[in-house]
């Protein structure tokens, strides 16, 4: 099946498309329409016209922020976008994997193609050609408050354009000219107003928050198909996930949740609790729907939001290219990503804190109804030396632990800067950056909740055959390809990196009847 193709200048680009091109999974194209490359060129001939003719434009012909008072003069001019982008080459912290750094340079491609930017075609198709030849820009992760957009870890997009830094090409990190003459690129040489255009943004924060935002969903269906293994191996009150339950208090992700749990425990009207199953279970298996439940009932306006950001023109400052007129004005502000992003944490963590609690559950004799201490799968006599999952349990509430410690909002610590100027900051790159490491915690507990389960499963049908759906069956499979039940102890480190993997690539079964 051919690879999905997004054509900037035709198609809006969506979270999952960000995270399909991040993953190699799709392919992003300039638009070669005429009306199109008119439309973009208009914007830099206007721009072009203003500096011959000697106007005044913010980041041009003056400096930038509160060096706005001085004024460049005009032999310095195509010095600019150089300078600019070299004194804010001061990024530290770690260097953002490759994906992410294709889902940035997607997402800045999408606002700059809106029209608004005063910037070239020619300098977005250098700039596609990177893309989709695979050289990345090496972009640290620290340095941005958020406003004026991201300044610093964009910078590494417009050097490497230019020529300058590192980039990682066919896995090897080299010097960005090298990558480039290596597939007959040129080093570009940006015009007054790109380099400023292309870092003055926010599609670091708002890539990160695609990502995550997508990374969420997977989440979300992997705690719904975590929470029904654990309820049926703990012999659960299946009544628990009835659809009038949820219809008397009918929030749409939270009922999606609920029919999802029930149609793989097999729930339908001749269900009778048998005299084996609580009355009512405990909260991590009752009420599990109303946890899940808020991250799916809150991703359709984040999706929304994160959207609107990756198609509009969010720099400054913005040229109208029907009248020619300069606006100075905030687009660059990461308000909204920052909300996402610091609301997405919050909702994930509460995934990883649900899943800790049901580990807890399968490996406590007084609570599991019966199955081994720890899980264990040894035989009875080796039972004293073999401690099956007691390890992973406390590794389980550790990375919990620490993903509802990130949860405290970012937003919140604006900081004054750059001689008050900047003196109200979004700080959404640090809630975004938080947000994808919440969710990489939160990953870790569900995969292992995810093999505490299969295992749990797989020991109480020694004895009784469960009634679970097939989603189950598939990934229990599914993780035993890569994990095989654990019989003795054994290290489980290298089978946990490989189902992350396996989770973040979409290799996971995680599908029901009404994904149809």
């Amino acid at each position: 099946m051919p690879q999905p193709v997004f054509i900037l200048g035709r198609d809006a680009l969506t979270t999952e498309a960000v995270h399909s091109i991040s993953l190699g999974h799709a392919t992003l194209n300039l638009s070669t329409d005429d009306d199109f490359r008119r439309l973009i060129d208009q914007g830099a001939a206007i721009l072009a016209e203003k500096w011959k003719n000697q106007e005044v434009v913010y980041g041009v012909t003056t400096g930038v922020g509160e060096s706005c008072i001085r004024e460049v003069p005009r032999h310095l001019v195509p010095h600019f976008s150089l300078n600019l982008s070299r004194f804010h080459g001061c990024g530290l912290g770690e260097i953002f994997d490759e994906p992410t750094a294709r889902a940035i340079v997607a997402v800045r491609l999408a606002s700059l193609v809106q029209g608004w930017s005063g910037v070239r075609w020619s300098m977005l198709n250098h700039l596609s050609n990177m893309l989709n030849h695979d050289i990345l820009p090496r972009i640290p992760a620290e340095g941005s408050v958020g406003a004026s957009g991201d300044l610093t870890p964009l910078s590494y997009v417009a050097a490497a354009m230019m020529g300058e830094r590192e980039v990682t090409f066919r896995g090897t990190v080299m010097p960005a000219r090298e990558a480039l003459e290596t597939v007959d690129l040129e080093a570009i040489e940006l015009r007054p107003k790109e380099g400023l255009a292309l870092m003055n943004g926010t599609a670091v924060m708002t890539a990160l928050c695609a990502l995550a935002i997508e990374r969420a969903d997977t989440a979300a269906r992997l705690a719904t198909r975590v929470t029904a293994m654990v309820s049926a191996v703990l012999l659960g009150n299946k009544a628990h996930f009835d659809d009038r339950i949820f219809a008397a208090k009918p929030h749409p992700g939270q009922q999606m949740i609920a029919r999802r749990i029930a149609e793989d425990l097999g729930l339908n009207a001749a269900y009778q609790r048998a005299p084996s199953e609580r009355v009512q279970d405990t909260y991590a298996l009752r009420c599990a729907p109303h946890v899940i439940g808020v991250l799916a009932d809150n991703l359709p306006w984040m999706r929304t939001q994160i959207e609107t950001e990756i198609n509009s023109a969010n720099d400054n400052p913005l040229i109208d290219p029907e009248t020619g007129d300069v606006l100075h004005g905030g687009n660059f502000y990461g308000g909204h990503a920052a909300f996402v992003a610091d609301s997405l944490k919050n909702a994930v963590a509460n995934l990883a804190d649900l899943a800790d609690r049901q580990t807890a559950l399968l490996l406590n004799m007084h609570r599991n109804h019966g199955l081994p201490l720890n899980l264990s799968g040894a035989p009875e006599n080796e039972l004293p030396v073999n401690h099956g999952f007691k390890a992973l349990q406390i590794a389980c509430s550790a990375w919990a632990a620490e993903a509802l410690k990130l949860t405290m909002p970012a937003s919140v610590f604006s900081r004054s800067t750059e001689s008050h100027n900047q003196d109200k900051v979004s700080m959404g790159t640090i809630a975004a950056r938080d947000s994808l490491r919440v969710l990489e915690l939160t990953e870790q507990v569900l995969v292992a909740t995810a093999l505490a389960a299969a295992q749990a499963l797989e020991l109480r049908e020694r004895e009784q055959k469960l009634e679970v759906g097939p989603g189950v069956r598939r990934l229990v499979d599914a993780l035993r390809v890569i994990s095989p039940q654990v019989t003795h102890d054994r290290p489980l480190d290298g089978e946990l990196r490989a189902l992350l993997t396996a989770l973040r690539q979409g290799k996971l079964p995680l599908d029901w009847s009404d994904d149809a």
